[in-house]
């Protein structure tokens, strides 16, 4: 049940954050939505290592704040300062949440999850979720067919070869020095300021289609067969998902 204060009725959520870059934006502005409109609403953040790698490239890193301010229990806990114990999950068991969203959720961390392996900081929370009867929602990003996934900057090398520039504009303004011959993702925060910069168009992003495996398909059907755990097919659907619980 929603935990409730006097008159007030909080929810309490988790949303662990994959390495997806396809649906992170969807994702992120579907938290933003729930949080502006239900302010009474606590969101605790989980990141993975490699989440916190694509939130950088797609320019959201520091934007999480305006879904988890930092107070109990909303904060943002990234794997890379939690250690390999992940000492934060164990509030599932204590019954601190009142649902799980994992979102996007990468193939391998399906797989992890119907698999019962848990190693990173997502699918951690995944089973001690599970283990304290937590409901868990999980947006896999390969469910059937292909999809369209949005792709970070890249640099066309073919069109700067065209024109040799002596001197590369988007470098010298890249906020993070980024930029070489290509861009150098683990570095790029995703802010766009060397694409207006380039006067050959050279630099862009795009989306790029992407077949999905059988085997992902597979791991995506057994994963909506456990117990305790929903799959939903678009981000948006955890708005639907929030509704449900706050009338339960």
């Amino acid at each position: 049940m929603p935990h409730s204060t006097t008159n007030t009725m909080h929810l309490n959520l988790a949303w662990a954050i994959t390495g997806a870059g396809h649906h992170l934006s969807e994702s992120y502005d579907a938290f933003k939505k729930l949080k502006k409109d239900n302010p009474q609403i606590r969101i605790t953040i989980f990141t993975s290592q490699s989440a916190e790698e694509v939130l950088r490239m797609y320019g959201l890193f520091d934007d999480l704040k305006a879904v988890a301010s930092g107070e109990y229990l909303e904060e943002i806990f990234r794997e890379s300062e939690q250690g390999r114990s992940s000492p934060k999950v164990g509030r599932f068991l204590l019954n601190k949440y009142d649902a799980l969203f994992v979102m996007p959720a990468t193939s391998n961390t399906v797989a992890k999850i119907v698999h019962g392996i848990a190693d990173s900081l997502p699918t951690n929370a995944v089973a001690q979720a599970v283990k304290g009867e937590t409901p868990v929602y999980i947006v896999p990003v390969d469910i059937d067919g292909t999809i369209l996934s949005r792709m970070p900057y890249t640099i066309d090398r073919e069109i700067c070869a065209q024109h040799n520039c002596p001197i590369c504009i988007p470098a010298n303004q890249c906020p993070e020095h980024a930029i070489k011959t290509q861009i150098n993702l683990l570095q790029c925060i995703g802010c766009g300021e060397c694409v207006a910069a380039c006067p050959h168009g050279a630099i862009r992003g795009g989306y790029a289609e992407i077949k999905v495996r059988a085997v992902d398909m597979r791991n995506t059907t057994q994963l909506g067969e456990m117990d305790g755990v929903t799959v939903l097919r678009h981000p948006r659907d955890m708005l639907s998902a929030v509704s449900n619980l706050m009338s339960a």
